[in-house]
């Protein structure tokens, strides 16, 4: 039984890595051309590959500034594929993004 447990623990372990093992990177603060890769509404999150190869997950907050055409828009308006614009600071191992652009 014990051993079942384990085996379980074990698969569940790896099945949730998997689940919620994007590989993203952390740059430099800076401003960043990309595609969106993912939306993830329901935690105002995105993830953006970069015209050099890097995915980034940022995860909006109150003072991200979101932009089409130069008008503030909603966050629904974000759809994979679409070409964007983000400035971003680094905190750490974290991405805050200051400003994201909707370039199309």
């Amino acid at each position: 039984m014990r051993s079942f447990i384990k085996k379980g623990f074990f698969l569940s372990a790896i099945l949730l890595f998997i689940a919620c093992g994007e590989s993203t990177d952390v740059v430099e603060s800076g401003t960043y051309q990309g595609t969106i890769k993912e939306v993830e509404a329901d935690k105002t999150e995105i993830y953006v590959s970069t015209d050099d190869n890097k995915t980034l997950e940022l995860y909006f907050t109150e003072n991200t500034s979101l932009t089409r055409n130069g008008s503030e828009v909603e966050f629904s308006e974000l759809k994979e594929g679409q070409k964007v614009e983000v400035e971003v600071e680094k905190k750490g191992k974290r991405l805050d993004p200051l400003s994201v652009k909707i370039m199309e």
